[in-house]
């Protein structure tokens, strides 16, 4: 059965049909199974990964859609709650994507988007920080994307060779 989150995670759009013919599984199985791991919050969403910067030049915005920046916090821990609890108000912000506890010199790191490196700034001065036990931020602008959630965002290269005829 796991093969069958594992084919949703690539492709979010597989319908229950193609993945049955993929798996030898039958249909309704795959269905029943599907509907019970949305039921349940296995499956908590379908998403499609955008290449943003395709988007910008491919529709000739001026202004990036969206600024991305990873940011490192160093937490003090509560007694009893570790780093639960700042991790869980922080991740109740629109702004944050993600939120991961990580080993290292740092806590916890954040992915946050905005329209402008300002706007990011100020979420970072004006609603993280403040935060109680939040000792230091470290932020990190993304200034090109190679790969995301498994997708390359690299441009093939031409095969320049040329064409071999019998």
């Amino acid at each position: 059965m796991r093969e069958i989150l594992e084919i949703l995670a690539r492709d979010g759009s597989a319908t229950p049909e193609r993945i049955a013919t993929m798996t030898d599984l039958p249909e309704q199985a795959v269905r029943d199974q599907i509907a019970e791991w949305e039921s349940t919050g296995v499956i908590r969403r379908y998403k499609a990964v955008v290449d943003w910067d395709r988007f910008d030049r491919v529709s000739h915005t001026d202004q990036p859609e969206q600024i991305t920046a990873f940011i490192d916090l160093s937490i003090g821990p509560a007694r009893g709650v570790g780093f639960d609890d700042v991790a869980e108000r922080i991740s109740r912000f629109p702004e944050v994507r993600s939120v991961y506890l990580v080993s290292g010199t740092q806590d916890l790191r954040c992915t946050v988007t905005g329209r402008t490196l300002r706007e990011v700034s100020d979420f970072v001065a004006q609603k993280l920080s403040p935060i109680d036990r939040v000792h230091s931020t470290a932020t990190y602008f993304v200034l090109k994307t190679y790969k995301r959630d498994g997708d390359a965002f690299i441009e093939p290269e031409v095969d320049h060779r040329l064409p071999v005829v019998p």
